[in-house]
């Protein structure tokens, strides 16, 4: 097992007197693809959001390629290598592929404070590139988003975070929305980050997903982790057993 490039001790986040995640253990070693699972409610996308700082912690501590990091914000975790799939997406609609690909970190042929221009010939260029290394399909890449069907939206925001992944991947239930096609297409993509030897933690409902894309299973329940497995010494019935709480903290491996 490679070096730890991911760590959370005790993280914890209320609302009000809502526990929507209560002391938090957990680690993901360097080249590693782990699934977070759960119900709904469970606690996986509060886990996502207090590590990529989009809300602060209540308690706990985060530590990032083995230093303790308190990001102010998703900028801040993407400026230091954390790219993330967001339920939401995060898509400009009135923007084009490239723009939304190169959004916040432009390409520019000049810089001058105000008087800047943009190189919209190198970013088109380099977004071509990534969409036919991550093989997305979308016609034309010149249509602003939002004249986009919900698959290929999806697809863009994922070509995106692969095309700039750089020490961890975090994706928020990636093909929820997709048909049988896209979500293929996804998959591969994540492959394609394993083989790059690219860290990844993939939330997914999707148990079948899991089992053919990940090393280990973690399992949040009530908002707490009550199991990590390895993929190979678990399956579906034992998966679900947790998520529902037939089985419970105690019987958990944590790694």
């Amino acid at each position: 097992m490679g070096n730890i490039i991911l760590e959370t001790r005790g993280l914890t986040k209320h609302y009000g007197g809502v526990q929507a995640l209560e002391d938090a253990n957990f680690t993901l070693h360097a080249g590693e693809h782990v699934a977070v699972v759960g119900d709904n409610g469970a606690g996986k996308s509060t886990f996502v959001r207090q590590i990529t700082g989009v809300e602060q912690r209540t308690s706990g501590q985060i530590f990032f390629d083995g230093q303790e990091v308190n990001y102010a914000g998703p900028l801040e975790a993407r400026e230091a290598g954390i790219e993330t799939v967001f339920q939401t997406l995060a898509l400009a609609d009135d923007l084009d592929v490239p723009s939304n690909l190169f959004l916040g970190r432009e390409l520019f042929k000049l810089r001058l404070g105000p008087f800047s221009w943009l190189d919209r010939r190198a970013m088109r260029d380099r977004t071509l590139e990534a969409l036919k290394t991550t093989a997305v399909k979308i016609p034309n890449v010149d249509n602003p988003i939002r004249n986009m069907s919900g698959g290929q939206r999806q697809c863009v925001a994922i070509a995106r975070t692969a095309a700039f992944a750089s020490k961890l991947v975090i994706m928020d239930e990636p093909t929820a929305a997709l048909g049988v096609q896209e979500t293929a297409q996804v998959e591969n993509i994540i492959r394609g980050l394993k083989e790059r030897g690219i860290p990844m933690i993939l939330i997914s409902h999707n148990l079948r997903q899991v089992f053919d894309l990940v090393d280990r299973i973690v399992v949040f329940r009530r908002g707490r982790i009550v199991a990590s497995l390895k993929r190979e010494e678990t399956d579906g019935n034992d998966i679900v057993s947790y998520i529902t709480g037939v089985k419970g903290n105690s019987e958990g491996a944590y790694a």
